[in-house]
């Protein structure tokens, strides 16, 4: 019995450290400015900090990679994340979606955070500052209703 246990603990090792090669790519896509949100709408500064803190790792094109993606399969995971996150809403491409997907997004947006299934609970374990703090969600979908309503005005003045 301990040697079948030994030999399931080598090759539990072995297999972790294979695995070791099979690296993810952190490599950002390149962000053009006029095809960003902030291209789109005004983005008022305090809407920035939430976006940058709580939503942007996953939702743009400025990932930053934490040093536990370079331990896999952890890494594997988080990035599968972050493309299904970017596949979902990326403010780094929100300029090329068509107005009607624009204002569908931020209404999504407000309805994320509003019943706190954004952030995703699993990325709030270690990311505990991209938390919502009180207020925080009411005032994103406050700009999201205004930033819906500009998107209006601008599109009939068309």
């Amino acid at each position: 019995m301990k040697n079948a246990l030994k030999i399931f603990v080598l090759v539990l090792a072995a297999a972790i450290i294979v695995l070791q090669f099979f690296r993810i790519d952190q490599t950002n896509p390149v962000v053009n400015a006029a095809e960003t949100i902030d291209a789109a709408v005004e983005v008022p500064p305090d809407i920035q900090i939430i976006l940058g803190r709580s939503c942007n790792d996953c939702h743009s094109n400025t990932t930053i990679y934490p040093w536990y993606t370079n331990v896999q399969p952890t890494g594997w995971y988080v990035k599968n994340h972050i493309d299904d996150g970017r596949r979902h809403l990326n403010f780094s491409t929100f300029n090329t979606y068509p107005l009607s997907k624009k204002q569908k997004k931020l209404s999504e947006m407000c309805e994320e955070v509003r019943t706190s299934e954004m952030p995703l609970p699993a990325y709030l374990w270690i990311h505990r500052d991209a938390q919502m703090q009180p207020g925080e969600a009411e005032a994103l979908c406050s700009w999201t209703d205004q930033a819906i309503a500009a998107l209006e005005k601008s599109a009939a003045k068309e």
